[in-house]
This record gives C-alpha cells, structure tokens and sequence, in this order.
C-alpha cells in the first residue's frame, strides 16, 4: 500500500516539473519575443505604462458607470420595476428561450448586475421549483448572455453610439435563443423529461422584501447599489491591468513607426493582428471588421467583457472604429460576458461541472451568432435609414 502511494506521490511530483518546464520556456520565450523586438527597457516601461494609464482613465471611468448603474438596477429592484417587467416578458419565454416565465427575472438580474445574479437565484427553491432540471441547468447560458448588459450598453452610448448598442442589444437577445436553445438540446437526453434539480438552499439569496418608508428604501437603495458598483469595479481591475495590457502588447505597434519603440502605453508587437490577418475574410464576413486588430475586442470578451471595454477608446483614438463595430462589440460583449471564467463557478455551484464543456460550446456559438446578426442588421438599417 505504501509502495503504490510513494509510486503516485512520485509521478505527480514529476508531472509537477515538466508543468513547471513547460511553464518557463511558454513565459520566457513570449517575453522574450516581446522583448527581443522592443527591447527589455521598453517593454517593461510600456507594461508599467499601460497599466497605469488604463487603472487611471479606464477602471475608474468603467468604475464611475458601475456605481450609477449598481444604484439604478437597486432602485428598480426595490421597488418593483424589475418584479413588473417581469409580468410582460414572462409570457415570451417559453416560445422563444424554452424556459418558464419567471426566468425573464434571471435575465433582468443578470442585466443589471453580472453573471453571479444567477447563482443565487438558482439557489432560491421557490425559484427552481418552476425549472425541469435541463432547463435550470440551461439558466447559465441564459442569465450569461445578458450579464453587466446595462454597464456595457451604458459605456458605448457615452462614446455617442446610442443607436448601434441597442441593435447590439437585439443581437445579444438573438446570441442568448441560441446558445440556450443548443445546451437544452445537447443535455436534455441526459435528463428524464420531468426531472426537478434538487438543491440545498442558499443563505444569500436575493431578497426582494422591503422595510422602510419610501425615502428610507430609496436612499439605502441608491447606497447599497453604489457600493456594490464600487464591489464590482473593483473586481474588474485585474482583469482590466492583466488580461488588456497582454492584449494590447500583442495587438499595437510603436506610437511612431518613424521613431521606433519608446516605452509608451499601448505599444507592442502586433503579433494579433498578423494571425488574424491569415483569416480576415473570415471576420470581414461575420462581422464586418477591416481592421485585424478589432479581433482583440471579442477574444477579450471571452475571459472578462470589463477588460475588453477598456480596449474601446484606444481603438477610437485609432480611428478604427465605426458605429458598425459598436454594434458588434456591444453584441458579443453582452452575450459572452467573461463567460470562460464563470461558467465553471456557475455549474460547479449546481454540482455539473461535467456539463461545462457542452455549456462552453453552445455559448461560444451564441456570441458568434449574436455579432454577425448585429452587423447584418446594422448594414440593413444603414442602408435604409443611413444611421
């Protein structure tokens, strides 16, 4: 018995040092490229910079909507807007998402919060007693499509594009039908037609009860949703600094051809670009982009939809983006909403993990849906009305 614990005990020791190889040589050699090309001095300059620039005049812009944003979704919340939109759109669930009418209230959480919403309100029994186990299962992809849709539609129009988020918005409704309606498919054989998710109730569960006179709810409301804007900008900073410096690194050039590489923000190799240039047909027609460094946008998306906003301004100080990008970005924005990040979480807490990889799939094929619909339609109204 011993010999067969000291046996496994040793091979993952070793599969811990080819991890740990393996590792290094991706590390050093990524940074070693970047730098090789920039040079160490200014590569590191530039990440510091860009950095620094985006918590200044990103995370606390994005940060400055989730507040106001957090206090309007607690508003509605209080006193029953969300409760009362929920009446009118209940009866369009199951013809359009499968899904029983009190879901509509998963996607309004989702839109006025971010995805988390779901997970308590899967975790409400009075909630998931309405829910065949497929169809609860389904609510990740569903309540996904629509998380931190008001900060996302908030931060395009004040760029000016009012117009084209909301066609972006329709196209995420469009991407949240499909990616839904194909989880539903590809796990209902799993699952008898009737069968109900059994779960253990959680102690944190959305309350919609209020206490109080009617200015007292309103002040605690418009102070506890700012607070949990300020909670939400918070935990949008790493992945903002991270995940968007490494993006922009592999996504820009020099400031100045002419000059070269001198240490500022948003330098880099663009590295992106040339591998999507191979397939620029390819995004050309799903979503009409004619610049290959839009392409950083989406992938962004995939991981955290805060940190790619923050690649917004640069692209318009660029001059590479039109109301129809808005559009596509606003779209898939919405629908994939850092879905990779919370998808696992989210049916980890639901206990089918084993699900996630059939969950990924659908949702990923939803976001595409949603950006080529909002770029089609934006085309067509262009035409039409010259939007």
């Amino acid at each position: 018995m011993n010999t067969i614990k000291s046996i496994k005990q040793s091979n993952f020791l070793i599969n811990r040092r080819y991890e740990a190889f393996v590792f290094l040589i991706g590390f050093f050699g990524f940074f070693g490229y970047l730098g090789h090309t920039m040079g160490i001095t200014n590569l590191l300059n530039t990440i510091m910079n860009t950095a620094w620039d985006l918590l200044m005049n990103t995370v606390f812009f994005i940060m400055g909507i989730t507040v106001l944003s957090g206090a309007l979704g607690k508003l509605m919340i209080e006193f029953g807007v969300v409760r009362l939109l929920e009446v009118f759109l209940a009866p369009l669930m199951r013809p359009i998402f499968r899904l029983p009418g009190v879901a509509s209230l998963a996607g309004l959480m989702t839109f006025f919060s971010d995805n988390p919403a779901i997970i308590s309100l899967s975790n409400d029994k009075s909630f998931s007693k309405y829910f065949k186990k497929y169809e609860l299962i389904s609510l990740t992809n569903f309540g996904t499509a629509f998380g931190m849709g008001l900060i996302v539609l908030t931060f395009m129009s004040s760029f000016g594009y009012f117009g084209p988020a909301m066609i972006g918005f329709f196209g995420a409704i469009i991407g949240a039908v499909v990616s839904t309606r194909l989880m539903q498919k590809m796990i209902k054989p799993l699952f008898s037609e009737d069968e109900v998710l059994q779960i253990e109730e959680d102690s944190s569960n959305i309350s919609f009860k209020s206490k109080g006179g009617a200015f007292l709810r309103f002040l605690n409301s418009i102070l506890d949703g700012g607070k949990s804007g300020v909670d939400l900008g918070l935990q949008i900073i790493p992945g903002v600094l991270i995940i968007s410096t490494v993006v922009m690194i592999i996504t820009f050039g020099p400031k100045d051809p002419s000059v070269g590489y001198q240490g500022l923000a948003y330098e880099g190799v663009p590295v992106l670009p040339k591998i999507a240039g191979w397939v620029s047909w390819l995004f050309d027609g799903l979503f009409g982009f004619k610049y290959p460094e839009l392409v950083a946008f989406p992938i962004t998306s995939l991981g955290a939809v805060g940190a790619a906003l923050s690649l917004v301004k640069e692209f318009i100080n660029q001059g590479i983006i039109t109301g129809n990008e808005i559009a596509v970005f606003t779209a898939m924005g919405m629908c994939w909403s850092g879905y990779l990040s919370t998808h696992t979480a989210m049916l980890d807490t639901l206990k089918f993990r084993h699900l996630t990889s059939k969950a990924l799939i659908s949702h990923t094929i939803g976001g595409i849906v949603a950006g080529s619909v909002a770029h089609y339609i934006y085309v067509l109204l262009n035409i039409w009305f010259n939007i």
